[in-house]
């Protein structure tokens, strides 16, 4: 009997279907944090230089002085929440060890969220080294630190090939050649799906990129086969997520 010594977190979903993450660890978020931070400092030490270049012909150290505080602050702080908000979750830090920032509920997260637990990093940091967001993360249920939640958000895995490579894209039905809207699918027989079901099948095609590889694929495998058998017409080895592209379009098609 295999034995899974990861942390888990089931999510009763809008479609209907409870959503599996696996919840990062305090070591897969140390990497992280330490990536990140390499990041960050790199461009600070470059920030500075470039301070030190204005401030030494005449340009003003005063001026250089305040642009060097500011862009310090958009750095340290601007940074986490600009990756977050505009990468799907992930910092090239988190990227690189197969993390990502959701919602409590496994949506994206947004900016406010994102912004919440990036500003709360300063009373984690405490009184050093992190020291109150290790413990944080150790003793909470769900592996937060207070950022986490404050802002109801999660760090967890995302399921790889190979460490920092992004997943490979889940190929469209119009992709895979599989159907086409004028021919195929309009001869699909869909009446027996109803209204909710379609429902909850364009909000899983809606909020898809923001899921991770892994939630994404069995969302779209549980939903496909739950609507399969009531659809008449579609090739029987149409892969769950092009199936159902081609059943929003189908019924789209019939409104």
């Amino acid at each position: 009997m295999a034995v899974s010594y990861e942390d888990r977190i089931s999510i009763a979903t809008p479609e209907g279907v409870d959503l599996q993450l696996t919840l990062a660890g305090l070591g897969s978020r140390a990497v992280a944090r330490i990536v990140d931070q390499a990041i960050q400092t790199g461009v600070v030490i470059g920030v500075m230089l470039l301070a030190s270049l204005a401030g030494g012909d005449g340009g003003g150290p005063g001026l250089a002085g305040a642009a060097f505080v500011v862009v310090l602050f958009l750095v340290q702080f601007g940074y986490d929440v600009v990756f977050e908000t505009l990468a799907s979750g992930r910092t090239p830090g988190k990227r690189w060890s197969g993390l990502r920032v959701v919602r409590a509920d496994g949506g994206p997260v947004g900016f406010l969220p994102s912004a919440l637990r990036n500003l709360l990093r300063l009373v984690d940091f405490l009184p050093g080294v992190y020291t109150v967001g290790m413990v944080a993360v150790m003793a909470s249920r769900h592996n937060q630190r207070l950022g986490d939640m404050a802002a109801a958000t999660l760090v967890v895995r995302e399921r790889r090939g190979g460490r920092g490579r992004a997943p490979a894209p889940v190929p469209t039905a119009i992709a895979a050649g599989a159907w086409h809207p004028a021919g195929d699918v309009a001869a699909w027989d869909v009446s027996a799906v109803t209204a909710e079901e379609i429902a909850t099948v364009r909000r899983f095609l809606d909020r898809r990129a923001g899921l991770t590889a892994e939630a994404r694929g069995r969302l779209a495998g549980e939903l496909a086969g739950r609507l399969r058998p009531k659809v008449v017409g579609p090739p029987p080895d149409q892969a769950p997520e092009p199936f159902l592209e081609a059943l929003a379009a189908a019924k789209a098609a019939r409104l």
